[in-house]
């Protein structure tokens, strides 16, 4: 195989790769703290099978948006959602992780739990617990809950010690290996969550340019396999 039809096999494979990004940008686009993913292409030197060297291109995901999105009023009082910087911390059976998904729910138990059932840690890693029977629950900006006017916990709020080198698990869910740290003066506003960050618009044309580069890309290969046909049955006949 010619180092022409190497590159163009390997682009077709990243552009792929990248509509299947798009795909479910688009699908997580009304998903409660959902952070739009993208494409980095970077290319690779490899040997061919004629024994030189041809630049490959290489697709991965790798450039998660951090953006805020919109915040949706909602009038729960376990509904919240981080003004800023800052991320919510849970522990899930893998270890603990961090989202801006904010909505809460409580157990029969009281502990207060993600909407896959992951409890949400305090400012000191331990989970978060309400009282029964609680008539006001309020959520102060600073992440302190008070259950009829007595405080009872204060949620966390974390910022990743190298917020590009998170690693996505799930839709809303990301593992920070090198670390947080507790976010000073974070603002957490109660009654509200925050919507996907995908913005659908600029999302539907990059999906237009894709498939339109993933057509010519096509186009080229076809033209180069005819080619190269064409190539050996001259040589077939010469010989």
């Amino acid at each position: 195989m010619e180092a022409a039809t190497y590159t163009a096999l390997a682009r077709q494979t990243g552009l792929m790769r990248e509509m299947q990004i798009i795909a479910n940008n688009m699908a997580n686009s009304s998903t409660t703290g959902f952070r739009q993913e993208g494409i980095i292409f970077s290319e690779y030197v490899m040997e061919s099978n004629q024994g030189d060297y041809v630049a490959m291109p290489a697709s991965r995901i790798g450039n998660s948006l951090y953006a805020q999105g919109e915040f949706k009023h909602t009038g729960g009082a376990l509904d919240l959602a981080i003004e800023g910087d800052g991320f919510f911390l849970i522990e899930t059976p893998e270890g603990e992780r961090l989202s801006r998904a904010g909505s809460f729910s409580a157990t029969a138990a009281g502990e207060l739990v993600t909407h896959d059932g992951y409890p949400v840690l305090d400012t000191g890693g331990a989970p978060v617990f309400l009282p029964g029977n609680v008539m006001d629950l309020q959520v102060a900006a600073d992440g302190t809950v008070s259950a009829d006017g007595q405080p009872v916990g204060q949620i966390g709020v974390f910022a990743p010690v190298d917020q590009a080198r998170m690693v996505r698990e799930g839709g809303v869910v990301f593992r920070a290996d090198e670390g947080w740290d507790p976010v000073e003066n974070p603002m957490i506003k109660q009654g509200y969550v925050e919507d996907s960050n995908v913005n659908q618009v600029l999302q539907i044309a990059r999906m237009i340019e894709v498939q339109r580069a993933y057509e010519t890309g096509q186009k080229f290969l076809e033209r180069e396999d005819e080619r190269i046909r064409s190539a050996v049955k001259t040589i077939i006949g010469q010989g």
